[in-house]
């Protein structure tokens, strides 16, 4: 039996890294004919709201390649005609199908993708089922499902390293703040709820530097619904890729100043120096405190950060550069 060559047309980063990861696919059942599934890196997507656009770059994609059929993995969520988002579509004339990585949710991505590519693939390999079809998402969950999908697909944990910067300087604030008298006072005199609403005051002011310093705001390029939608959904995936990044920064910088504290602090002395009574417990607070007040001294650092570190945490900074070597490959 023939082999059937699978041409894997992968947007750059992640997509290419799940493509690389079901390159072994083979079709279940001994009667089938194997799959020889060749991956390409190369961008093919620019705009959400336009899935035929997409493939119709496939199908230019596969003139130039000796490939039975080809399928495209993207990280930009695809809408059909009538503004549902999908998870794939298929063109069986022509043996091209496109597939959205963050419509399938974001969690067990390599295991769901591995399977939805077997399905696509061999569905077209197979002459009788291959008929024209779209998979949408749920209305009402499709929405947060593919949103989900978006977060997970910037991984916001690796804006940790890219704000290193700002944490050096947040752990500097912290290590002073943290042997003051003052700021043991100031900590003393709050209340559980001031001290949670400095927390996310703290991370929002972060959050909001970033957004503004970075330029990662994305505005409709036009005023049609489509593109207003757009704008949000990029929108929203970023101030939640941003928030959780920046939350782990202050989780980490909490458990530091903590180990801090403890290791150069004696509550009993710094009670008789305040003339009150203070035990371990304190150090606690102290540590939540310094950490709100630390991590708003780091924002003034996050300014010295690489673009790239921040940049990547939004989608429409990557469509940006996604249009850019597309323009140029056209040349």
């Amino acid at each position: 039996m023939n082999p059937v060559h699978v041409g894997l047309l992968a947007d750059p980063a992640s997509p290419t890294d799940v493509a690389r990861r079901i390159s072994d696919l083979q079709p279940r059942g001994e009667d089938r004919d194997a799959w020889d599934i060749e991956i390409v890196s190369e961008s093919f997507t620019t705009d959400c709201e336009d899935v035929n656009t997409a493939l119709g770059r496939l199908r230019d994609q596969a003139r130039q390649h000796d490939w039975d059929l080809l399928i495209g993995l993207t990280e930009l969520p695809l809408r059909d005609d009538d503004g549902r988002y999908l998870l794939t579509k298929t063109d069986p004339e022509r043996l091209t199908a496109v597939l959205s990585l963050p419509a399938l949710g974001g969690l067990r991505m390599h295991t769901r993708a591995r399977h939805a590519v077997r399905s696509l693939v061999g569905g077209m390999a197979e002459p009788a089922s291959r008929d024209e079809h779209r998979v949408p998402l749920p209305r009402l969950s499709g929405r947060w499902r593919l949103l989900l999908g978006m977060v997970l697909a910037n991984r916001p944990w690796r804006l940790v390293p890219g704000l290193k910067s700002a944490l050096v300087a947040a752990l500097a604030t912290g290590a002073v703040a943290t042997v003051n008298s003052t700021v043991w006072l100031l900590a003393g005199s709050l209340s559980w709820w001031r001290l949670a609403v400095a927390t996310i005051a703290s991370i929002a002011l972060i959050v909001g530097w970033l957004v503004i310093d970075g330029e990662l705001w994305d505005r409709p390029d036009n005023d049609s619904a489509e593109a207003r939608e757009r704008s949000r959904l990029y929108n929203t995936s970023t101030l939640l890729t941003l928030t959780i990044g920046v939350s782990i920064c202050y989780l980490a910088l909490y458990v530091v100043n903590l180990a801090w504290a403890l290791f150069v602090l004696d509550p009993e002395v710094m009670g008789r120096y305040l003339h009150t009574s203070i035990g371990y417990g304190d150090v606690f607070v102290l540590t939540w405190f310094v950490a709100s007040a630390a991590t708003v001294g780091g924002a003034l650092g996050s300014s010295l950060e690489s673009d790239d570190a921040i940049r990547a945490a939004a989608y429409s900074k990557r469509e940006e550069e996604r249009r850019n070597r597309l323009a140029n490959h056209s040349k």
